[in-house]
């Protein structure tokens, strides 16, 4: 039987990362090589790939930020300095999920939750306060013209709704905080809104300072 096996991405994955990007999103610009790249030099415990039997069907990329400084407004390109991550601090406690795609083929063979288990362990592996993520609303378009975007995401918590996205996100555990507007202008489907949505770390220890922070600063004293 095929087998499923999560790690870390390495640089010789891009390649079929980009490809299964552009299957699963036709309408919205893929990431390009060099910036995939960027993000696996900054932060690799946070890029994170899948694998059926030696082939790429997953991607979830995350960084870590101060939440404080994001948390009035922002877009997709603001965030993620447009896919770059030179937004990552390593002295935040907020590992921000920036993007989480599965093989369309593979859909209900719990890859999705198999990627959110594994980012919710590196929250903790890193004792990082929490994960947000802003989450796209797919199903938002067939009636747009019915209600607005904050309406829909109630009936969806109501469980008058089924959102592909954000009813799976509830159901891993996540709590809805509110709207995003405008935070990816080519998601026709979810009508550029997004849902933003947070998992508290149970196992975060205020007492202690984050793995990156440590690593950070022994790293600054070795350059001094």
């Amino acid at each position: 039987m095929p087998t499923l096996t999560l790690r870390n991405t390495k640089l010789e994955d891009i390649d079929a990362l980009v490809r299964l990007q552009r299957e699963v999103y036709p309408n919205i610009p893929a990431w390009q090589n060099d910036r995939v790249a960027h993000q696996i030099e900054l932060f690799p415990e946070g890029q994170l790939a899948a694998f059926y039997d030696n082939r790429l069907v997953g991607c979830a990329s995350s960084l870590v930020i101060k939440w404080d400084e994001w948390a009035e407004a922002h877009t997709w390109n603001e965030i993620t300095a447009a896919g770059t991550f030179d937004t990552h601090d390593p002295n935040g406690y907020t590992l921000y999920g920036a993007e989480v795609f599965v093989s369309p083929r593979l859909r209900g063979q719990r890859l999705g939750h198999a990627l959110y288990a594994a980012r919710r362990q590196v929250c903790k592996a890193l004792n990082l306060r929490r994960v947000i993520a802003c989450g796209r609303l797919p199903g938002y378009h067939t009636v747009a013209d019915q209600m607005s975007v904050e309406l829909y995401a109630r009936k969806v918590l109501w469980g008058d709704i089924t959102d592909p996205v954000l009813s799976f996100q509830l159901r891993e555990g996540f709590r809805y905080c509110g709207i995003m507007k405008n935070y990816l202008a080519d998601d026709l489907q979810s009508h550029g809104n997004a849902a933003l949505i947070v998992w508290l770390n149970p196992d975060y220890d205020a007492s202690r300072p984050t793995a990156l922070g440590l690593a950070h600063d022994a790293a600054k004293e070795m350059s001094t």
